[in-house]
Formats: structure tokens, C-alpha cells, sequence
């Protein structure tokens, strides 16, 4: 019988996440349900660049690029198509396309990772500088203006064909939940899967992985085009929340924010960048309440203390105690059992008149 990809603890982890996004609307008021929205908005976005970096070594300091083409390719023709299925579509294939550009110049340029990073992270700096020039009405793109450093207000949201019946924040919150757990269930089908299998390997040895037949520059590429897409559908899914998007999305602060995510959750996880989003973003807005503060320099200590002292994150972390302490009980087990299997191999006699002896003594 042929095994189920999918271990139980992911299959019982994403059951509990269906219940909890089924069941969060009648928990929470609607503001506190729309603040959950964007986290899990971000844990999308986590997910992307915790995928090509942690599994396929792949570091893009410019996964805001492909978060903010989805942004602003769902908001231009949600302007311009009359129901919500173009502009889905568009928001998960331009980031895609593009990330199939630029991937197969860098890979098949055989640019090294370091060089992978400083192009990424410059063509986001680029995407900011075109987008905030943007301002003016010679800038539209049919009915869309672009609205330069102001960004694009009043953003459509979800409206489906033959139906005009609009999202409400509560159908975002299904939808996003939703986007999540696919995505990451996904993800880990990916992984199991030989490509996922060939992406792991070529991270962990690119040059005996080549001698063995398979092409790392195809791998890295197409493992790079997938977390684009995934990025894509993560600003899509940021734009309908707020129904706005300005070209700070491809700031260096977005860009950088992505990357601590990654590594306080855990590199080479996918649950630990959800993670590590949430609590981040929970954490900003927290600080955003009071002004104290800073919430840059609280993110800067955070992310030293983390590389100086946790370089692997949160998650990779609790799962080596973890395993340390259930190894640990199965030694003392083992050893309860031994000493028990020695108490009834060797029975105690009693000798006539002496003290008690072991058989064969």
C-alpha cells in the first residue's frame, strides 16, 4: 500500500488550522479579525521566501518585488475587469512571469548566491523608484492611475461573476486563512515529491546532485518562479485587506522585515516563518500603540540577539529538545525494560541457611 505523503502531525496541525479560521469570526470582534487577516496575509508571504530559501538555498533579499507586483497587479485590473477572476489570476501570474525572468538570467548566468542576493534587493529598490514616479494622469493603465508615491486607494474587493455580491471582512478572513493552508500543505506535498526531494539535495550539494544527471539551474529556477507566485498571491491577499497599495510595499523595510521572519521562525521549516510572521507583525503592532518605542530598533535587537544566540530559529530549536527529551524517555524505557528482562532471567534462590544468591552462582 502505498504511503500517505502527508505525516500525521501536519495532517492533525492543519485540521486544527481549518477549525481555528472556521470558527475565528464568532470568537473575535471585527477589527481584532481583521488584524488576524494580515498576519496570516504575512505568513503567506513567509512561506514564500522561507521555501526557495530554506529549502532550496535560494536567498532573495527582494521577495517584496514579487509581494508588491501581485499588490498592484490585482488592484490595476480589479479596476478595469468587472468581476474579481482576471484580476486573481493577474496577481499570481505577473510575479510569476517576472520571477521566470529574472530567475533565468541569474541561474543560467550561473551568478553566485551572494550576487543572487544584491540583484533581487536592487530590482526591489528599482520597482519603488518606477512605481513612486508614477504620480500624475499620463499614468493610468485603463481605468487604473497608479497615483505614484500616493499608491492606488479604494481598491476593489472580492466580487464574483454573475453575483454581485461583495467580500466582507470576514470572507477575506476565510479566504486568506484558507490561501495559508493550502499553500502550506502544498508546500509540504512539494517537498515530498521527488522535485522537492531534488531541491533539498541540491541545496545541500549542488555539485554531486549535477554529477548525478539533474540540471541545479532548472531546479533553483523553477523552486524560484513558485515562491514568486506564492509572493504574488500574498500581496494580492495584503491588497484586499487594506483595499489600498503605494509603493512603500517594495521598501527596504518590507524587504528586510521578510528575511527575520524566516530566521526567527526557523530556516529550513515552513511552519516556523508563519510563525515567526505572526508574532512579529503582533509584536509591531503592539509597540505601534505606545510610543516608547521604536519599532525598528526593538526589530534590529531582536534579530542580533537571534543571529548571536538562536542562529536557527525558534522552531528547529524546540524541535531538537523535543527530541532530545523523547530519546532521553525511550533510553530510560529501554533500560526499565532491560533490568526488568534481567530480574526474570536471573531469579533470585534462596540457599539453605546463607544469604540470597543468584541462580547459577
Amino acid at each position: 500500500m502505498r504511503r500517505f505523503p502527508l505525516p500525521m502531525p501536519v495532517v492533525v496541525l492543519g485540521l486544527l488550522a481549518a477549525v481555528l479560521v472556521g470558527v475565528a469570526p464568532q470568537l473575535v470582534d471585527t477589527f481584532t479579525l481583521m488584524q488576524w487577516t494580515v498576519f496570516l496575509a504575512m505568513g503567506v508571504l513567509a512561506l514564500s521566501l522561507g521555501f526557495i530559501w530554506g529549502f532550496g538555498g535560494i536567498l532573495s533579499f527582494g521577495q517584496a518585488a514579487f509581494f508588491g507586483l501581485g499588490g498592484y497587479a490585482y488592484a490595476v485590473a480589479a479596476f478595469n475587469f468587472p468581476n474579481s477572476v482576471v484580476p486573481l489570476i493577474c496577481a499570481v501570474v505577473v510575479p510569476t512571469v517576472f520571477a521566470a525572468l529574472l530567475g533565468y538570467f541569474m541561474f543560467y548566468g550561473r551568478i553566485s548566491n551572494v550576487y543572487i542576493g544584491v540583484i533581487t534587493l536592487t530590482v526591489t529598490l528599482i520597482l519603488f523608484n518606477v512605481f513612486n514616479s508614477t504620480a500624475g494622469d499620463a499614468y493610468r493603465i485603463g481605468a487604473a492611475a497608479l497615483g505614484g508615491f500616493n499608491g492606488i486607494p479604494s481598491v476593489p474587493g472580492i466580487t464574483l461573476p454573475f453575483n454581485d455580491y461583495a467580500f466582507a471582512p470576514e470572507d477575506n478572513w476565510y479566504l486568506t486563512g484558507g490561501c495559508l493552508i493550502a499553500i502550506f500543505l502544498g508546500l509540504r506535498l512539494l517537498l515530498a515529491s521527488h522535485f522537492g526531494r531534488v531541491v533539498v539535495a541540491i541545496r545541500e550539494n549542488e555539485t554531486r546532485a549535477s554529477l548525478l544527471g539533474y540540471d541545479p539551474r532548472l531546479y533553483k529556477l523553477l523552486a524560484f518562479v513558485i515562491g514568486g507566485g506564492i509572493a504574488g498571491l500574498a500581496g494580492c491577499l495584503y491588497t484586499l485587506w487594506g483595499a489600498f497599495i503605494s509603493p512603500t510595499i517594495f521598501g527596504l523595510a518590507t524587504s528586510a522585515q521578510i528575511i527575520i521572519w524566516v530566521m526567527i521562525g526557523g530556516l529550513g521549516t515552513l511552519i516556523g516563518p508563519v510563525l515567526g510572521a505572526i508574532a512579529i507583525q503582533e509584536l509591531i503592532t503592539a509597540i505601534g500603540t505606545q510610543q516608547a518605542l521604536d519599532a525598528n530598533l526593538v526589530l534590529g535587537i531582536i534579530l542580533l540577539v537571534f543571529v548571536l544566540l538562536m542562529p536557527a530559529g525558534v522552531v528547529p530549536v524546540v524541535e531538537r529538545l523535543t527530541s532530545r527529551l523523547w530519546r532521553g524517555r525511550k533510553l530510560s524505557r529501554a533500560a526499565v525494560v532491560a533490568a526488568a528482562r534481567d530480574e526474570i532471567a536471573v531469579p533470585m534462590v534462596e540457599p539453605p541457611g546463607g544469604a540470597p544468591a543468584r541462580a547459577g552462582e
